[in-house]
């Protein structure tokens, strides 16, 4: 019985990074396709209702949320556990990607051309891009760039 506990034990203990990896990549998936679609329906809330919308991001608590004029609109994101903000692009004038930054999308208006990058404990990057163009959000894996 000790024998069999002892297998069980090392096959547990085998397999853990494997599964730990593999629920990260899926979190990690969750948040991208959580934030493209938050970014999304920024985007069709301002052409459909015909009114401004505001995109709020703040990379300190991990968290998006969208405002509007009218009385009661509030939309909050908040990404999983395990999945942080790395930076909100483009940078502002002072290069501090860690601060709250305000997007404003106007019916009729060029999108403006925002992209979030995402990262988990496995050092994965991703970025959720809104094209300028169509409006619609990409997604891209990215490698993370080494500072030489």
């Amino acid at each position: 019985m000790v024998v069999v506990v002892a297998i069980i034990g090392v096959i547990a203990g085998v397999s853990f990074p494997a599964i730990s990896a593999g629920l990260e990549s899926v979190r990690m998936v969750s948040a991208t396709d959580s934030v493209a679609t938050f970014m999304n329906s920024a985007v069709n809330r301002a052409e459909r209702r015909q009114q401004a919308i505001a995109l709020l991001v703040d990379p300190k608590e991990g968290t998006l949320a969208l405002y509007s004029a009218e009385p009661g609109f509030e939309k909050h994101l908040k990404l999983p556990e395990g999945v942080a903000i790395e930076a909100v692009l483009p940078a502002d004038g002072a290069g501090e990607s860690k601060e709250e930054r305000r997007f404003l999308f106007l019916p009729g208006a060029t999108v403006p051309a925002i992209g979030i990058q995402l990262t988990n404990g496995h050092n994965a990057h991703r970025l959720v891009q809104l094209d300028p163009m169509t409006g619609f959000p990409r997604v891209k894996s990215i490698e993370p760039q080494v500072i030489q």
